[in-house]
């Protein structure tokens, strides 16, 4: 088990978890996940985490489909700009290595913005936690766990 499929456990949320052979050599991970698994790149979400202050930190949760638009991220988060976060800080805050990387469960809890489109599907599918897994559970439920909110922030 690990820590996001734990954290879907105890909120005693409905969810199933999904496991694949992870290619070392595979160029994207949340698009290896996808093909493997048989799913719509737009239901497969990817976990990234950007920098919008001096390590102040934030997840942005969006289809592996889209690329991240930053500006809209900083809107949604209310600041003024937002870069992508240094790997180090990602996997210390997080504790989850790059690739893995789940909205549930981190280390520290952080700001959460899921992109709107997640509200199209009935159920999406994020990182359980670690390469090869994915947890797939309504989008509504993960904004619940995460007290995140919904705003455009793909492109």
């Amino acid at each position: 088990m690990t820590p996001g499929i734990n954290a879907a456990k105890e909120a005693k949320i409905e969810f199933r978890v999904h496991e694949y052979e992870h290619d070392p050599a595979a160029e994207s991970y949340g698009g290896e996940a996808a093909e493997k698994l048989g799913v719509s790149e737009d239901r497969v979400f990817k976990t990234l985490v950007v920098d919008f202050g001096v390590k102040d930190l934030a997840v942005a949760v969006l289809p592996v489909s889209t690329m991240l638009n930053l500006k809209q991220m900083a809107k949604a988060l209310g600041v003024k700009k937002a870069t992508m976060a240094d790997a180090a800080d990602v996997e210390r805050s997080t504790g989850y290595v790059l690739g893995g990387v789940s909205p549930l469960g981190q280390k520290k809890r952080l700001k959460t913005v899921i992109d709107a489109s997640a509200r199209e599907f009935e159920t999406i599918h994020v990182s359980a936690g670690r390469r090869g897994l994915e947890i797939e559970l309504g989008p509504n439920d993960l904004a619940k766990l995460t007290n995140a909110v919904f705003a455009d922030i793909g492109r």
